[in-house]
């Protein structure tokens, strides 16, 4: 089971506080981990890609003055759901983990 390349249900977690374009959600990624995750572009349209596909999330296109206008991607319901899934996942690795890493006299 691992949870560092799962660059899917990190897009998720972002998205669950607001829309964002894609490189806002990189950028988002790489702050919130502490520059842990650090992925390209060529990664991550083909997650957001598959996202859409999926129903997890939905774009819409946004008008800019001046500028081409970009594509910003939001959480749908169903996606929100998915991401719960993830948190529990998680819950219960980090959990694992904690038991088996944790203090000698604990286990």
């Amino acid at each position: 089971m691992t949870f560092k390349g799962d660059l899917k249900a990190l897009i998720l977690a972002v998205l669950a506080d607001g829309d964002l374009h894609g490189y806002e959600i990189l950028k988002q990624i790489r702050q919130r981990s502490g520059q842990v995750f650090k992925f390209g572009e060529s990664k991550l349209y083909p997650a957001l890609h598959g996202l859409e596909l999926d129903g997890f999330i939905a774009a819409e296109w946004i008008e800019q003055e001046g500028k081409p206008d970009r594509k910003v991607y939001h959480l749908t319901p169903t996606g929100q759901g998915k991401l719960e899934e993830h948190r529990a996942t998680w819950a219960e690795f980090s959990a694992g983990v904690a038991r088996l890493f944790g203090p000698t006299e604990a286990r």
